[in-house]
């Protein structure tokens, strides 16, 4: 017995206990009314970004220049795993990784020594470069994303009117961390200059522009102070509209030029555009809203649906706003669905206890189960632990399983009646015998779990909610059982009818006579399970891997990209192409697509990449799961058959941590030609697998560039420099910024390039009249030669190396893993023949998997340590604790058997299911073994004790079992829990069967005895 006698307390302060269970009930339903609700567990994006931009710098330039400099101070970041930059002329974004061990509650202190890290050296950086700028909220999900198109309206006038919107939501919505812009277009004041004026007016274009700027900027012209006031003195001259650039006065040869005599003004939009946003064909812009920690997106879908409905009431008309990506209806079903399985759950163990124990026996058990689920509850609330995928499941299986004390003490209660006890004497004898073995089976069934909950990585932080839950429900499953299941027996149980005798029923009977059989024949039972077993690690070969399945919501991902030189209008094009492709099969209720970007984050689980304008993404929302089915495969088909030249991919959404393409593989090496060379050859064994598909680099092919030689000698002799070239040609190809116009919140840049007729193209640029001092114009031919050339359009790295990285698809039926395992031999080979300095090293699903994996199994030895520190505090005997031992690898036979029948994947959560089921073993034999050791101790034979022990504990452990089994069955069909339930339920059918009969045939030989048994007692 542990300590004082709990259950013969409870019973004693009855009135003081009958009132703590009544304010557990109702203090557990008031906490269970505010958890907050979310989809997803958050996990840390142990992610930050770090971008600078050089305007001007070449790709070599870039990278020697910034790059390099940067990647060489964050390599000394704490905890990193791995640097990884993406590096474009002009432009370099790093990631900064860090290791999926290091402690998330850091990560903030790291990012605020990279910060500090870059700043120091931020004065060794080459003038003019902009930055460096760093995103540590990279994690944060976007739930609420609504769209907004325009019938009638110009781009700044819808911007305006949908910003009137966002300041009304942050200032009326409590809950909402940020909004962002997606779609919005940049205005610019576009100065469009004639040239041959320009020369003909003897105007140099950086006199002009320095007279603009001048005129425009803003500074203080001091402030007169009297005996009785103070006057601030104010300038005139900035622009309050693009018209009065026209107005700005030039000097030049003595004459005042009006700029309006030489360029022309107007308001226009960004070329080329930033990235793009189309909601079902039409241009579109958008707020996507995310929530503030700790919120409750249920409550904050009330409240900015009921914030939006007064809000576009005073929209005018034109202006149609729509609702793209709404979690607060996705949480809310899926929670509802959740629920609904764990009603579904509670009733089918309460027709178990009912059917199995009897009205009165289960009405017991009944109640037991709302009371401990209040605590959980209770406690849940407390730690602020929210409702979410992981932790409604992991509520359904510590349902199952938080009965099994309230059981074994209504059992053994029942069976001190039948032998004459008084009620209250019952309880506590309950207590005496069973309370050690039941916490310490409790103990080391959240052993089980401890894996889950310590393992350090991001899968890990993923499903730790599921090793809370069930230790909580765990231990108040204990508590409940001694405390308040006695009281409640107390009423409710009653003891047999005088002179009712118990015999045994055909189903013991029947167990009586096998488990005889079985020890009688004690060398071939254990033979056959040995066999068992042996045949249970063959076909678990056969088992499909599967780290995390795909999500059960509508959305499918459309990934799409064309050859990396590819400009945004490009990429409009096509997308305007699937788009109408997607609304002609009226599979979709609506699509959005982000052109020259990724979608952003509005689901936690989605793999970021950096905007760039060959790549886009739509989502479309299929109407149901059947059409999502039916629209991705048309879609591959369509997009295979009109777009040749792209890469894409359609997928539904993914569950776990992100991580984009399935199937990558990584060669690093410092020459980037030897990279490519050796890349195809990487190529052509992924594509040699018939399962892989798609097959594509991250970067590889040069995009071309124009290149003009200066002859030095010719432009000085007309007075001009290469920077004055450059800016001159700046000017005529995209246009100068030369100042800002100031219009509301907004600063417009000021832009001036050459007139449309005077516009440079490939074709003409050769004619381009350059201004040179005296009033002349040379074409730009005379004094320049025209080369084409190639130049990497961006380079990936990784820790410092050039990193080129293969992706591809897997074909469906077919997961990652297996496609990896089938490729192992070649790729081997071709590591084994590439350069020193070279390597292929694997990534994408497979890597992420294996470090979740090597997470989980690195805290294994702490599990077994806690168990068989536990088995031996209650056996206290090496040969007992090494039978139970022994037991717990054979629940594979179920597993095995389970996954292989239901056609059910090993992943991450089956792996976790697998280990949660070794404590449920080693519990049901330690109450086995406990009992034996009892009945020894009271004079019986080994034999006897171990038939004694089996028998009485038939009932109890099969019902436990089988109410556990039953009870996981409301999320066995779910994609996310399906294989942990199925893996749990057929290892523990038949763990249950091998306890019953395995483990008293192991106990005999083990201890010696006789063969043949005296019948046992009922």
């Amino acid at each position: 017995m542990i300590g004082p006698n709990l259950s013969e307390w409870a019973i004693r302060s009855r009135p003081l206990t009958i009132y703590m269970m009544i304010v557990a009930v109702i203090m557990g339903a008031f906490a269970f009314l505010h958890l907050g609700r979310d989809e997803d567990p958050s996990f840390t994006i142990k992610t930050m970004l770090v971008t600078a931009v050089w305007p001007g710098a070449t790709m070599e330039e870039t990278q020697t220049q910034l790059t390099d400099r940067l990647e060489r101070r964050l390599e000394e970041t704490t905890g990193l795993d791995a640097i990884r930059s993406i590096t474009r002329p002009g432009i370099v974004t790093i990631y900064v990784d860090l290791d999926g061990q290091f402690p998330p509650d850091r990560v903030s202190d790291v990012w605020q020594e990279v910060r500090n890290g870059v700043g120091d050296i931020r004065h060794t950086l080459p003038p003019g470069v902009l930055g460096p700028f760093f995103t540590d909220n990279f994690g944060d999900v976007f739930g609420i994303i609504y769209g907004f198109t325009a019938d009638g309206f110009s781009d700044r006038e819808l911007r305006d009117h949908v910003d009137s919107v966002r300041s009304d939501l942050m200032r009326q919505v409590d809950g909402i961390a940020k909004i962002e812009w997606i779609g919005t277009q940049d205005e610019q004041v576009l100065l469009e200059f004639q040239p041959d004026r320009v020369a003909a007016m003897g105007l140099d274009y950086s006199q002009i522009f320095n007279a603009i700027a001048a005129q425009n900027v803003v500074r203080p012209a001091g402030v007169i102070t009297t005996g009785a006031e103070n006057l601030a003195v104010r300038v005139s001259g900035a622009f309050d509209s693009e018209a009065d650039l026209l107005d700005v006065s030039l000097v030049a040869n003595g004459r005042t030029i009006r700029l309006g005599d030489i360029a022309t003004v107007r308001r226009a939009l960004s070329e080329p555009p930033q990235p793009l946003l189309h909601i079902n064909g039409q241009r579109a812009i958008a707020l996507a809203i995310s929530m503030a920690e700790g919120g409750d997106i249920l409550e904050l879908g009330k409240a900015v649906t009921k914030a939006m409905a007064g809000i576009t009431a005073n929209l005018p008309i034109g202006i149609e706003p729509m609702l793209i990506s709404d979690q607060p209806k996705v949480v809310d079903l899926a929670i509802g669905d959740f629920t609904t399985s764990l009603m579904q759950a509670v009733i089918i163990i309460l027709v178990v206890s009912f059917l199995s124990l009897g009205a009165r026996p289960g009405s017991v058990v009944a109640i037991a189960i709302p009371v401990t689920l209040s605590v959980v509850f209770l406690v849940m609330r407390a730690l602020e632990i929210d409702l979410h995928r992981v932790s409604l499941g992991a509520l359904i299986i510590a349902l199952a399983l938080l009965t099994d004390d309230a059981m074994t003490t209504v059992d053994a209660m029942l069976r001190r009646l039948a032998v004459g006890d008084t009620v209250d004497k019952a309880a506590t004898f309950a207590y005496r015998t069973l309370a050690a073995p039941m916490l310490t089976g409790t103990l080391i069934t959240i052993a089980g779990f401890v894996p889950i909950g310590f393992a350090q990585s991001q899968a890990g932080e993923y499903t730790i909610s599921l090793f809370l839950v069930v230790g909580i429900a765990l231990i108040a499953s204990w508590f409940v059982a001694v405390l308040f299941t006695p009281i409640i027996g107390s009423v409710i149980l009653k003891p047999p009818a005088a002179g009712a005798t118990q015999q045994p029923g055909p189903i013991l009977r029947a167990y009586q006579r096998f488990l005889s059989l079985a020890l009688r024949f004690r060398w071939i039972t254990l033979a056959v399970t040995a066999g068992l077993f042996l045949i249970a690690l063959l076909g678990l070969q056969r088992v499909d891997r599967q780290f995390f399945p795909a999500s059960d919501r509508n959305e499918l991902i459309v990934d799409f990209q064309l050859p990396a030189s590819s400009s945004i209008y490009a990429s409009e094009d096509a997308i305007r192409g699937i788009e109408a492709f997607v609304a002609g099969t009226g599979e979709a209720q609506f699509f959005t697509s982000y052109i020259g970007r990724n979608v952003i984050r509005f689901y936690l689980p989605l793999a970021i990449q950096p905007p760039s304008d060959h790549h886009s993404q739509i989502v479309v929302m299929a109407r149901d799961l059947e059409a999502r089915g039916r629209l991705q495969k048309s879609l591959e088909e369509f997009l295979d058959e009109t777009y040749p030249q792209a890469i894409s991919r359609v997928s539904p959404l993914e569950l776990g941590p992100p991580i984009g393409w399935p199937l990558q593989y990584r060669l690093t090496g410092p020459d980037i030609e030897t990279l490519r060379s050796r890349a195809l050859d990487l190529a052509g064994v992924v594509a040699s697998n018939p399962h892989a598909r798609e097959v594509h680099f991250d970067w590889i092919e040069p995009a071309r560039q124009l290149r003009i030689e200066i002859d030095q000698d010719r432009a000085r002799r007309l007075g001009l420099t290469s920077g004055q070239i450059a800016a001159i040609l700046n000017t005529a190809v995209s246009g100068a910024t030369v100042s800002q116009l100031r219009d509301g919140i907004y600063q417009i840049p000021i832009v001036a390039r050459a007139a449309e007729g005077n516009r440079v193209s490939l074709d003409t640029i050769s004619t381009l009249q350059v201004p040179v001092p005296g009033g002349r114009t040379v074409s730009l031919g005379q004094f320049a030669n025209f080369s084409y050339d190639q130049e990497q359009p961006f380079l990936w790295r990784r820790d410092r190396l050039p990193t080129l990285t293969v992706l591809a698809d897997v074909a469906p039926g077919s997961t990652p893993e297996a496609v990896a395992a089938a490729l192992e031999d070649d790729i081997a080979a071709l590591n084994a023949s590439l350069p020193n300095g070279y390597a292929v090293n694997l990534g994408g699903t497979v890597e992420t998997s294996a470090e979740s994996q090597e997470s989980v199994f690195a805290v294994i030895p702490v599990m077994m340590f806690l168990m068989v520190t536990l088995l031996m505090v209650q056996l206290q005997s090496f040969r007992d604790a090494g039978m139970v031992l022994l037991l717990l690898p054979l629940g594979l036979i179920g597993v095995v058997a389970a996954l292989l029948l239901f056609q059910r994947s090993l992943g991450f959560v089956a792996i976790l299911g697998i280990l949660a089921l070794i404590g449920m073993i080693a519990k049901n034999a330690i109450i086995l073994i406990t009992q034996i050791t009892e009945d020894r101790a009271s004079g019986l034979s080994v034999v006897d004790a171990a038939v004694q022990a089996a028998t009485s504990r038939l009932r109890p452990l099969m019902l436990t079992a089988l109410s556990t089994i039953l009870g996981l069955l409301p999320i066995a069909p779910t994609l996310f829990w399906g294989p942990m339930a199925f893996a749990i339920m057929g290892g523990l059918l038949i763990a249950t069967l091998l306890t019953l009969v395995f483990l008293p045939v192991l106990y005999v030989t083990v201890h010696g005895g006789a063969a043949d048994p005296k019948p046992a007692r009922a």
